[in-house]
């Protein structure tokens, strides 16, 4: 008899944190409490009371200045807020998955959606769920439960007892799609709880005899007792080795082992020692029984063991106790294209196959592995179509309208506009790529089988979008990537949902077009400005502040300092001077010359490099003041001809003021001192006539 012991048996992280916290925390000063039973296990329980660990069930019964253990199960807000106004000290031990919920429950409940928890309402994990979202969510341990929830309007929120089988989540969710306009599923099952439960369907669909230890009182025990006997009708609950049934071992070849999170440790050993004790009974057989036992008898049309024991390039050879060798030719022992026995066959690997035929002429057994995987495939594949879940496989042809995916073995087809969500042009780019597809049709007679990528990729969507949409908050970093590109911005997709960066929040220098400094499929890093969660607006910004050309200015250019730049613009009142890229500073025209000028213009250009001193920084007004004077006056040319009359020099000014009004375009900050400067022409025209 071979025993199977499932590698996921036992305590769970947060029942194993749990009693750790409890066993370090012994204090003959001070009253040591747990709210509730930590653990459904009775030998646990006592030993924790012999060890001055009290239980209470109510916070109220806790005395004041106590320490109580929150299980983890976890409470309700109010726990909190009562044990505080008690003075009692709260050592919280709850699971993180658990803590996890009540904070989503809590802000999706904050958000106005309608909570919905997949669970069993008496459960104390259930009943601290419901309390972060003021005891108003509604309940249904199973589909059915699930009907009598009635119609809701507005935006739905489903999430699950972490212990819960997925087939029971998933057929609440199908129900709540029927009687909600808009349902957000989160799927808060524990992944430990999801392997262990998948780990017991599988050693329980190959055991004859399966027993299931823990108590009748925990959830996720009585949880695995149910998928085992689905698939085993010998499954048994036993809380200890004490609780066994009466085992003819000699009728069972394999005898599975599984525990739920409250088991510990030395209980499942105890019953596997029984077993190992029996077992070594039973192998006391007579000569005639150990000899007909090592008969092998091959027939065709059967699976059967062997051990590899060779290789070549054409054929896989193996032992499988008959007189003649089996050999597997290549093309059926895998399904891959790409296989190569050198990198894929291991001398001494035991493995199933399907006998061909007892003799293939020259006395050899003819094997396929290939159809082995098939068989075993083909169920794993209609439990998938059953389940909605998803399976990977292989790309291993490209035919007309799709192509051709191995799932271990079984052929599946998946139309080209199930690809992708997008149109994909050339097929062949999925060639030898390992894609997650779910099963969309299944005929298992006509061994018909048809699998969606896409429905997978719009799940996953869907699922990162509300991530992101429950997580989002102003000031926020994502790392996107950009999607497309418009005149006005870029769109870039932060993990499911989209965001527009817009063209003036992309640099701080300014960009004509954002394909000048992005292409489609970029990773940019980016942050949150505003979002708009009913109109599913995100505003985003890649500019970063280190990045902004006044970033800490002051602390590279000081008052006093000679520094060299080029005119990049001349106004009436002076000249812009670019510093370093997206830094300019102002020369007044009063600091160009040590000789009145009637405008830059007459004494600078643009594109002319200068040097000036710099007699003003204003980080906080975003100003820097130079003068050009101070450090090399620019001194007009001589007049080439006489003096101009002082009806020409009026003449002039009057032409150059509708420039001057015409402001519009000049910095506020500015135009202070252009109205100066017109007031001082105005008064040299006094002055010549």
């Amino acid at each position: 008899m071979d025993i199977i012991l499932a590698n996921t048996a036992g305590f769970c992280f947060g029942v194993n944190n749990a009693i750790k916290i409890a066993e370090d925390m012994q204090d003959d000063e001070i009253v040591i409490c747990t709210l509730g039973l930590l653990i459904h296990n009775e030998q646990v329980v006592n030993s924790l009371k012999e060890k001055g660990i009290r239980v209470i069930s109510d916070i109220s019964e806790a005395p004041e200045g106590s320490r109580v253990i929150i299980r983890a199960h976890g409470v309700t807000p109010e726990v909190y807020e009562e044990a505080e106004k008690r003075n009692v000290v709260i050592v919280d031990a709850t699971c993180p998955y658990v803590k996890k919920i009540h904070k989503l429950v809590r802000q999706m409940h904050k958000d106005g959606y309608t909570i919905v928890i997949a669970g069993d309402r008496d459960h104390p994990e259930v009943r601290g769920i419901n309390g972060w979202c003021a005891d108003s969510a509604y309940i249904a341990n199973t589909p059915e439960e699930a009907d009598t929830i009635p119609p809701v309007e507005g935006k739905c929120c489903l999430v699950a007892q972490t212990t819960l089988t997925r087939e029971k989540f998933d057929g609440i969710y199908d129900k709540l799609k029927e009687k909600c306009k808009s349902v957000v599923k989160f799927d808060t099952i524990c992944s430990a709880t999801s392997s262990r439960q998948e780990e017991a369907e599988k050693i329980a669909r190959i055991s004859d005899v399966m027993l299931v230890i823990g108590s009748r009182k925990s959830s996720n025990t009585q949880k695995l007792y149910e998928i085992s006997s689905k698939y085993c009708k010998k499954t048994y609950l036993i809380e200890t080795y004490g609780d066994l049934p009466p085992i003819n071992v000699k009728e069972v070849q394999t005898l599975g082992i599984t525990a739920g999170a409250s088991t510990p440790e030395r209980t499942i050993k105890e019953v596997i020692e029984k077993m190992d004790e029996l077992n070594k009974q039973e192998k006391e057989m007579s000569f005639e029984e150990a000899f007909e036992n090592s008969m092998v008898t091959l027939r065709s049309g059967e699976i059967v063991k062997g051990k590899i024991i060779g290789f070549n390039n054409a054929e896989i050879f193996v032992d499988l106790g008959y007189k003649s060798d089996g050999i597997i030719p290549v093309d059926e022992y895998s399904d891959d294209p790409d296989f190569k026995p050198e990198t894929g066959v291991n001398v001494g690997d035991e493995i199933e196959v399907f006998i061909v035929r007892v003799n293939d002429g020259e006395g050899n057994v003819l094997l396929s592995k290939k159809k082995v995987d098939s068989m075993r495939s083909i169920e794993k594949i209609e439990e998938a179509y059953k389940n909605k879940t998803p399976v990977a496989g292989k790309v291993v042809e490209v035919t007309k309208g799709g192509v051709i995916v191995s799932v271990d073995g079984v052929r599946v087809f998946v139309p080209a506009s199930q690809l992708s969500e997008r149109y994909v042009k050339d097929l062949n780019e999925f060639m030898k790529q390992t894609i997650e597809i779910k099963i969309i049709e299944m005929n298992r007679q006509r061994r018909k089988v048809v699998g969606s990528r896409r429905v997978v990729l719009a799940e996953t969507r869907e699922q990162m979008e509300q991530e992101v949409w429950t997580g989002i908050e102003v000031g926020k970093k994502y790392e996107g990537t950009v999607k497309s590109l418009m005149d006005f911005g870029a769109f870039v997709d932060i993990g499911g949902v989209d965001g527009l960066v817009h063209v003036s929040e992309m640099a701080w220098t300014k960009v004509k077009h954002p394909s000048d400094i992005l292409k489609v499929g970029d990773k940019v890093e980016v942050t949150v400005l505003d979002f708009d969660t009913e109109k599913k607006r995100i505003s985003l910004s890649m500019k970063k502040e280190e990045d902004n050309p006044w970033f800490r200015v002051s602390e590279r250019y000081k008052e006093g300092d000679i520094v060299k730049g080029t005119v990049v613009r001349l106004v009436p009142f002076g000249a812009f001077v670019e510093l370093e890229k997206g830094l300019d500073g102002l020369v007044h025209i009063s600091q160009i010359s040590n000789v009145r000028i009637g405008k830059p213009g007459d004494v600078l250009s643009t594109g002319q490099e200068v040097e000036a001193k710099i007699i003003e920084v204003n980080e906080e007004t975003k100003k820097i003041s130079l003068s050009i004077k101070e450090v090399n006056p620019i001194d007009p040319e001589p007049a080439e001809e006489e003096e101009k009359s002082v009806e020409n020099a009026s003449d002039e000014v009057k032409k150059e003021e509708p420039k001057a009004a015409a402001a519009d375009d000049i910095p506020s900050e500015h135009r202070e001192e252009l109205n100066n400067t017109i007031g001082d022409v105005i008064g040299s025209l006094g002055d010549i006539e």
